[in-house]
């Protein structure tokens, strides 16, 4: 059950950032989130905090 739960998050995390990418593009913000490994890793784990977590760290550029 643990698995199925986590790819069900990874897979909406995937899709929720792909949805954000293209709002913030369409309001001309240049915050990006790329989809790889570590981020679909991240969004399964945690979940809607992860992709916040992701995009909070874009916004202040420290990656």
């Amino acid at each position: 059950m643990k698995i199925i739960n986590f790819l069900l998050r990874a897979v909406f995390g995937a899709i929720g950032i792909q949805v954000i990418n293209a709002i913030l593009l369409s309001q001309n913000v240049s915050v990006f989130v790329g989809l790889n490994p570590l981020t679909i890793c991240t969004a399964g784990t945690l979940g809607i905090s992860g992709i916040g977590l992701l995009y909070g760290i874009a916004a202040f550029g420290i990656l």
